[in-house]
């Protein structure tokens, strides 16, 4: 478990450590303090983290969480279809990013003089956090003295744990690479470094430490963590969700244990594990890798459908997104999932058909809010874009500051030299 550097983690228990989210059997985990008391049935459904040294070579059984609709070949066709955007786009200079990420193929493994493990220039301090597919260390840089989190692999493990009937972890931790190095934005974490060294079993990514607390604006019961608080978060999602999808990008997976606080309160998007990437717009998916309770009602549909009615069953992947950025608004203010039953089935169905519960003390333009991107309807539901001009999220601050990210402000070049980064959306 995450220590109180990552409470956006605590605040729905144990984290999913940056990224350790596809397993061949995935539940999910209860918000620990909360008035909703978990049964034993639910608690079998909680997100549970497995030491990558403990854990056994399980293979995928088709026991899963993903909604993966087609046959083996269309789901492999897609993986290696994503990763072909991505390549392109790095090989065509399409990364938003004004300093590219560092990639070290040496890998010095050593010790400093007091004992510490080290790797190249980054001492070992402590573990905090594991998962299936590896663990999450607190290293300290030699160089620049700064902390980082270095999420480690070993790649036969990868290559063996096998996600899906025609993917391995080492497919999903590729493509969380490729991803994250196309991206800089100020609410999302940050990739610095990549080494990996072809001559040992050894895979690590190095990420910017995200070092904050979560605090409670006081203005409500410890079930959730205020309004005007969940607000400012809200805020920061959006912004950054709002970059990725302007960049083609699913994250796939939104929720409050993939999202981090900094001590000054800013929120970071972090695990692009199980995101997915789309061309010309056209955002149609045909799998919903994500977290049950967090699932869009379009994405459990395949569920109640006989195998051969799935075939060809599509859902749109920033509708998912928005409606994940309303299962955790509504976890942060109300402290409780939306949906919740007692068995996975039962889960997907109480999204599905279950209306959505709020109380009549609620703020109305909340309750507006909401309801508008809680709407089962796909084609209803509010788009991000309205999300972050509602008048619940510009509250007293005014419209969300809009980022002018890298590329942009490349393609602008010589038209407006002084320009800032940013400008009222």
């Amino acid at each position: 478990m995450f220590t109180k550097s990552y409470p956006l983690a605590r605040f729905m228990g144990c984290c999913s450590c940056f990224g350790f989210a596809r397993r061949p059997k995935r539940p999910f985990q209860p918000i620990p303090g909360y008035n909703n008391h978990l049964s034993q049935s639910q608690e079998l459904l909680l997100d549970e983290e497995d030491d990558i040294e403990d854990y056994d070579d399980r293979s995928y059984n088709g026991d899963t969480t993903n909604t993966a609709h087609g046959d083996d070949g269309e789901l492999q066709s897609r993986a290696k279809r994503s990763e072909e955007i991505l390549r392109l786009r790095e090989q065509n200079g399409l990364i938003c990013r004004q300093y590219p990420v560092k990639e070290t193929h040496q890998l010095i493994r050593s010790e400093d003089e007091d004992g510490n493990k080290t790797i190249n220039e980054y001492v070992r301090e402590r573990k905090i956090g594991s998962g299936s597919y590896g663990k999450v260390v607190l290293y300290r840089s030699r160089v620049d003295g700064k902390h980082y989190a270095i999420k480690a692999f070993h790649k036969s493990h990868l290559l063996k744990l096998r996600v899906a009937p025609s993917e391995t972890a080492m497919t999903d931790v590729l493509r969380e690479v490729l991803i994250m190095k196309m991206l800089d934005h100020p609410n999302i974490v940050n990739l610095v470094e990549v080494i990996d060294d072809l001559d040992t079993d050894h895979f690590y990514m190095v990420l910017e430490y995200v070092d904050g607390k979560w605090d409670s604006d006081g203005s409500s019961p410890p079930v959730g963590i205020g309004e005007n608080t969940a607000r400012k978060y809200l805020r920061d999602i959006v912004s950054g969700l709002t970059y990725l999808h302007a960049h083609n990008i699913v994250h796939g997976d939104i929720k409050p244990d993939n999202l981090l606080v900094t001590r000054a309160g800013t929120v970071k998007i972090g695990d692009f594990s199980v995101s997915q990437v789309f061309e010309d717009d056209n955002d149609e998916l045909r799998r919903s890798p994500g977290t049950p309770v967090f699932t869009a009602p379009e994405c459990c549909l395949g569920l109640f459908l006989f195998p051969e009615e799935m075939k060809g069953l599509t859902y749109h992947g920033r509708a998912a997104d928005t409606w994940a950025v309303g299962v955790t608004l509504y976890c942060m203010v109300l402290g409780h999932y939306p949906f919740l039953g007692e068995t996975l089935q039962d889960t997907y169905d109480k999204i599905v058909h279950s209306p959505l519960v709020l109380p009549d003390t609620m703020n109305p333009q909340l309750r507006n809010l909401l309801e508008g991107i809680l709407c089962k309807d796909p084609t209803q539901r509010l788009t991000l874009e309205a999300v972050a001009s509602h008048e619940w999220l510009i509250g007293e601050d005014g419209p969300i500051p809009q980022y002018l990210c890298w590329c942009k402000r490349k393609s602008l070049q010589g038209a407006e030299p002084n320009m800032n980064n940013e400008e009222d959306m």
